[in-house]
């Protein structure tokens, strides 16, 4: 007859051993993050990485580099060459570069993954800006 039973330890995290895989792990992720440097003032384009999505029937434009690219994100980022905007700035920024002597031609570069939403928000305010059906749209290949 067992009249006292044996008391169960309770369980225990080791830490020691934690904060060394803790260590190595933050080593790994310092060592393996790349650092995006900023674009040059020069560069027209933003510092935004976008996946542009693919055509089987694109082709290449005329307007190429010297177009202003309105650039839309998958995260519902909007600029305008460079200058990041908002969706109700875009109608004043259109507007003062349609007064130019010379406007730019507009190029429309957007995410594969942009909101459908604030794609059909930014064409709309195109649209109301009096930006005709000659707006390039840049694509990928097909391959």
């Amino acid at each position: 007859m067992n009249f006292y039973p044996r008391r169960r330890r309770k369980p225990e995290i080791i830490i020691i051993s934690l904060i060394d895989i803790f260590a190595i792990l933050l080593i790994f992720v310092i060592v393996t993050t790349t650092f995006k440097s900023e674009k040059t003032a020069k560069s027209e384009a933003p510092a935004v990485t976008i996946k542009l999505p693919d055509s089987k029937t694109a082709v290449v434009a005329e307007v190429g580099d010297e177009a202003l690219k309105l650039t839309i994100s998958s995260k519902e980022e909007i600029f305008l060459g460079a200058k990041k905007i908002t969706i109700e700035e875009l109608p004043a920024e259109l507007e003062r570069l349609f007064k130019l002597p010379s406007p730019p031609k507009l190029a429309l570069n957007a995410d594969e993954n942009a909101p459908v939403k604030t794609l059909f928000k930014v064409l709309d305010v195109l649209k109301q800006a009096g930006v005709k059906g000659d707006l390039a749209a840049f694509t990928n290949p097909a391959k």
